[in-house]
């Protein structure tokens, strides 16, 4: 079912290459984050290339395994694999949406009808038939997952960096896109500056 071209980053499109599939959101992100995806390093986010984390039939198990839990888009899957591992690990939109895009292709997830423009995928009963036979590799797959957890959390600070870093990418991101007036500027260094003041009254 799954011997398609190797890893899941890439583009397995066959004869669905007309249904456009490709301008999903998160196309070409990968890396651009500053993390590492599933074919990055274990550590997740930063550092340098090391064993991969999972390879892409793996990848696509998770994946599944968690739509089947309950229905769920692209940016679902990410902040779940993020809260399972505590923050130790979040996959790329680069690695997430081509592999929805062949899962879906595959028959084994489906496009349900929502609101806004985001995807929303339910497992269908191929897929559900799939994961039976991968059972006990599903099972080893998401405790890999939540021993990274276990990990994540156990470390002092975690959180703290998290916040640190996600609280410097939303100002860069802000910044960069530099349509700043007066007042948004105003705002900004006000909102901040509040923020030192509560961190350390705390």
């Amino acid at each position: 079912m799954f011997a398609m071209r190797g890893e899941c980053g890439g583009h397995p499109r066959g004869h669905h290459g007309h249904h456009g599939r490709h301008a999903g959101p998160g196309r070409g992100f990968g890396g651009e984050w500053g993390w590492e995806g599933f074919g990055g390093a274990m550590g997740g986010r930063g550092g340098g290339r090391g064993r991969r984390m999972f390879d892409g039939s793996e990848l696509r198990l998770v994946l599944l395994k968690l739509i089947a839990d309950q229905p769920r888009h692209g940016y679902d899957l990410i902040r779940e694999i993020e809260e399972i591992t505590g923050g130790g690990y979040t996959p790329s939109p680069g690695m997430i949406y081509p592999t929805l895009t062949l899962l879906d292709d595959t028959g084994l997830i489906a496009e349900q009808q929502a609101e806004g423009a985001k995807k929303l995928y339910a497992v269908t009963d191929e897929g559900r038939a799939h994961l039976e036979e991968h059972a006990e590799e599903v099972e080893a797959l998401i405790a890999r997952l939540t021993r990274l957890g276990e990990k994540s959390r156990s470390s002092q600070g975690h959180g703290v960096r998290r916040a640190m870093m996600n609280l410097g990418m939303a100002l860069r991101n802000r910044y960069m896109a530099g349509d700043f007036d007066d007042e948004t500027l105003r705002k900004l260094v006000d909102l901040i500056d509040e923020t030192a003041k509560k961190v350390e009254r705390l």
